[in-house]
């Protein structure tokens, strides 16, 4: 299954990313001590595991993810590939390319106060603060009815840093957030509140209600499952391996006069030897490689897999996609 991780700018997305890694063993010691010592360095100590998404110069410089960052861990039923998608509004395009490939979407919220009305910090200044939050016109209304529009129709919302002085776990922010959120999700964007929205109160930073239960003496009112159990008991949508080849093109790139693809295969199962056509200009393909997210060769590609096509003396438009032939 593949998670994309939307909402506004600061709201702990990549932190929450690399929370998930550690939890689920993908972290090795001594890179999480070097990253650690890292964001030391650049005076933001509590950035670190946000430094196994965000690995680029750029995005440890800025502070805030610009490439949709992409990583895997196994769970006891699953699969996972998650997507730690922009949440700038300079960026929306890489945001909306991380949710074309998803199946479900959790939308981070942060409970830290005014972060989620207008994405900052309250601030007595009499000073013009850009709304990035739930505020008309923010990041975290957009984000969402693009998942929506991109055909996401699971969505799980994180209540994020719960634990901040001001929350402390707190049952009225949680629902205030709920209360606010819940009328925009259903009327604009057409989510099914009973069916397909979860709730889950956490704290990216130390990993709480993420792999273990919340503690009573930590969280009395919560009685939900923890975020992985919830992802392990999500439902896989329904796939046709069998079906046609139907794979949008989301990037490409061109590496020793070879060509590369990348996208999600959508339907049917996809493997070295076969032609293949590209829409809508209906050239013809040969395929002669498929790799995996972690760049590794495999027999073949099928349904919900992200993959990386090696095509032979293929150049590739963006705006195409690949079908059987």
């Amino acid at each position: 299954m593949n998670i994309v991780f939307i909402g506004h700018v600061d709201s702990g997305k990549s932190t929450i990313c690399g929370e998930l890694l550690l939890l689920t063993g993908k972290v090795d010691p001594l890179e999480l001590k070097k990253l650690e010592e890292e964001a030391k360095s650049k005076n933001r100590e509590s950035w670190y595991l946000a430094y196994l998404m965000d690995i680029s110069e750029e995005e440890k410089a800025k502070g805030k993810t610009v490439e949709v960052g992409k990583a895997t861990f196994e769970l006891q039923t699953k699969r996972f590939t998650i997507l730690d998608a922009p949440g700038h509004k300079n960026y929306v395009p890489n945001m909306i390319q991380g949710a074309a490939q998803a199946d479900v979407a959790c939308l981070v919220i942060s409970a830290k106060a005014g972060e989620f009305e207008s994405g900052n910090s309250i601030c007595k200044l009499p000073i013009l603060i850009p709304k990035t939050g739930f505020d008309k016109g923010g990041q975290t209304r957009e984000h969402a009815m693009l998942a929506r529009a991109l055909g996401v129709t699971e969505l799980i919302i994180l209540v994020n840093k719960m634990d901040e002085g001001s929350v402390q776990w707190s049952k009225k922010r949680f629902d205030e957030i709920k209360d606010k959120l819940s009328p925009f999700l259903q009327k604009a964007c057409g989510y099914d509140l009973e069916k397909h929205v979860r709730w889950i109160p956490i704290s990216g930073l130390y990993g709480f209600n993420m792999k273990e239960k919340l503690d009573k003496s930590v969280c009395n009112w919560y009685d939900g499952d923890p975020l992985l159990t919830v992802f392990d008991n999500l439902p896989i949508p329904p796939r046709d391996r069998n079906g046609p080849i139907r794979i949008p093109v989301l990037d490409k790139m061109k590496d020793q006069g070879a060509s590369y693809v990348f996208g999600k295969v959508e339907s049917g199962t996809i493997h070295p030897g076969q032609t293949v056509t590209f829409l809508p200009s209906c050239e013809e393909g040969q395929v002669v490689a498929v790799f995996n997210n972690d760049d590794k060769r495999i027999p073949y590609g099928k349904p919900g897999e992200n993959i990386k096509v090696y095509l032979r003396n293929k150049t590739v438009s963006y705006s195409c996609s690949i079908r059987s032939k």
